[in-house]
């Protein structure tokens, strides 16, 4: 979790080691896809990536991860077997396969747009 922001390292050590992991792992796919610029922070309480006027959230929970990233109602049919919160948040859950090729699509169109 190295260069990871403390706030962020400080909520993620009171999730369960496998919430852990999955945060990191789609963590990494964010930032390998990142554009130049990304700063990771809190916001509210929640972690974020942001470029300028983007943003997308990881928010880990006791069983799982809500990605909040505005490309993600875009894909909806391609995450058949995921589930999407009201508000439009993918659920990504522990032991669940991460749908990375989507996850590479959301991410770039969320933070190019």
């Amino acid at each position: 979790m190295n260069g990871m922001d403390a706030r962020i390292k400080e909520r993620l050590d009171r999730c369960p080691q496998e919430v852990v992991q999955l945060y990191l792992e789609i963590r990494r796919l964010l930032l390998e896809g990142a554009p130049g610029g990304i700063e990771e922070r809190m916001w509210a309480g929640m972690p974020s990536y942001v470029a300028g006027e983007r943003f997308v959230r990881l928010i880990p929970f006791r069983d799982h991860v809500n990605i909040e990233a505005s490309a993600v109602a875009r894909h909806r049919e391609n995450l058949a077997g995921y589930a999407v919160t009201p508000k439009g948040m993918l659920q990504v859950y522990a032991g669940q396969e991460i749908p990375e090729a989507v996850l590479r699509e959301i991410f770039a169109q969320t933070l190019e747009e």
